[in-house]
């Protein structure tokens, strides 16, 4: 039974769509409604209709809020300026924005902290990245993304002999590295689970020339449903996270949902969440992926963790999320 904080949950606003944060935040919505029924949730455009003062929860990425940083920055702070608001910041800047975008993301979180009465990152790692990057030094909650054991594979019919990437094609997202691991340990093919994500159409079509140069076919999905996506994820042999920067990782939880180990290159939040759900990540350091990549070919069932349930789900996300506004609102 879940004990219910006296404080009642913030209207919990919800963006459509297939991004990834706006999928996670509606996720998140209705398990802390089925947990709590005295939670609301609002689209954007239903949130002028609150009256001002009502307590709001958003989930924020610049990317979601506004076309630019300072387009979200204004969106966000004049919510905050309307409702006492709390925050989830998702892709937190980091190095990877290069230098031009790099100052302008820092600027829109910092403004989004400081407009907020409190903030919550998907990890530990994201809560050092706010501090590295000179955002934000002050009380940061920690809600690890869950993972939906429920929809864990329980019987594949076998593997299709490709590396597989899992999530939206970005420079950085370890698709270079998950090549050259192919290439090293004789996989002949790469299988994309996902598309382009927004503005990287072209960075993929060069990546896929680039590897077909090397000798590796790669297969490109597109965006699949979870009835689709569980059936390649079930397929692929080798299942690989490689980010060279990483802020919390949905594609990491969906491989661990859907039942797969996968080899994960060694970082901060790889090994925080190593330690949160012993046994689902096969950690190696960047230099040893191209041999675990080749063991893992040749031995398919150490890339299935075959833990049941997965530790931190969907409910104990909702949970955390309202022990936390209790906190917040006391």
């Amino acid at each position: 039974m879940t004990t219910i904080p006296d404080a009642a949950p913030p209207v919990l606003l919800v963006h459509p769509g297939t991004h990834g944060v706006a999928v996670y935040a509606r996720d998140t919505a209705a398990e802390v409604v089925r947990l709590d029924d005295r939670a609301r949730v609002a689209t954007p455009d239903a949130v002028a209709a609150l009256a001002p003062g009502t307590p709001v929860h958003a989930h924020v990425t610049d990317r979601l809020w506004g076309a630019s940083p300072e387009e979200a920055t204004h969106h966000v702070t004049a919510l905050a300026a309307r409702h006492p608001l709390t925050v989830t910041l998702h892709d937190v800047p980091q190095e990877s924005d290069g230098p031009r975008n790099r100052p302008r993301r820092a600027a829109f979180y910092r403004a989004v902290i400081e407009a907020s009465r409190g903030v919550v990152v998907n990890s530990a790692h994201e809560r050092e990245l706010l501090r590295e990057e000179g955002v934000w030094s002050g009380a940061v909650g920690v809600v690890p993304l869950p993972v939906d054991s429920a929809r864990a594979v329980r019987n594949h019919e076998g593997d299709d002999d490709a590396v597989g990437v899992l999530g939206y094609f970005y420079p950085g997202k370890g698709h270079d590295e998950a090549l050259a691991a192919a290439v090293t340990a004789g996989v002949a093919r790469l299988t994309v689970l996902g598309r382009a994500s927004d503005g990287h159409a072209a960075d993929l079509e060069a990546f896929v020339r680039r590897a077909e140069a090397l000798g590796v076919a790669v297969e490109v999905t597109g965006w699949l449903d979870d009835v689709d996506m569980a059936a390649r994820v079930a397929r692929v042999a080798v299942p690989v996270i490689a980010h060279r920067h990483v802020s919390a990782s949905g594609s990491l939880a969906s491989w661990v949902g859907w039942g797969r180990r996968p080899v994960a290159v060694r970082n901060r939040y790889v090994d925080e969440m190593a330690r949160l759900r012993p046994g689902t990540l096969a950690v190696v350091e960047s230099g040893e992926l191209a041999r675990a990549v080749a063991a893992a070919r040749a031995d398919a069932s150490t890339t299935w963790h075959g833990a049941d349930p997965v530790p931190f789900g969907r409910t104990d996300g909702a949970r955390a999320y309202l022990r936390w506004w209790s906190g917040v609102s006391a």
